[in-house]
């Protein structure tokens, strides 16, 4: 049985970009490091790997999320353009307490509406996805009420 949810991965090409947009979104950098060697590659089954890391936390410090740039072995596949039906991962979902304000700050980081519109769903949320560096995907939602 599951005791919680640690962290969400996402493997991104420039750390530093990554960092500064889910900062503004109100994470707060725990660390960062390169983790390497021959044990590390055992976990993820890619042999020797050299990976720098930053590792994210939300402001209630429930969830984290964990930003990887691999070094060594090089990427091998980039699903950053697939559309939101793709099979596999799909987005990280984040709360927010004003999404038009969020919204604006995200912009000055290269966010983008993946719609015209934010949505509202009957009287709880309002919600859009939106494609931040990288084209990484991510949801919004604004409880009402």
């Amino acid at each position: 049985m599951a005791l919680t949810l640690d962290n969400v991965g996402i493997v991104v090409e420039d750390l530093d970009a990554a960092v500064g947009f889910f900062e503004e979104l109100g994470l707060e950098l725990e660390g960062r490091d390169v983790v390497e060697g021959e044990w590390a590659g055992r976990v993820t089954g890619l042999g020797d790997q050299r990976v720098e890391i930053a590792m994210l936390r939300t402001p209630d410090g429930h969830g984290r999320l964990e930003l990887s740039r691999f070094l060594e072995p090089a990427v091998v596949a980039d699903h950053r353009t697939a559309p939101v039906n793709a099979l596999g991962y799909l987005r990280v979902m984040f709360a927010v307490d004003d999404l038009d304000a969020t919204l604006d700050r995200l912009a000055g980081h290269g966010a983008e509406l993946v719609s015209t519109e934010v949505v509202r769903y009957e009287d709880a949320y309002r919600l859009c996805y939106v494609r931040g560096p990288e084209g990484i995907l991510l949801g919004l939602a604004e409880p009402l009420g």
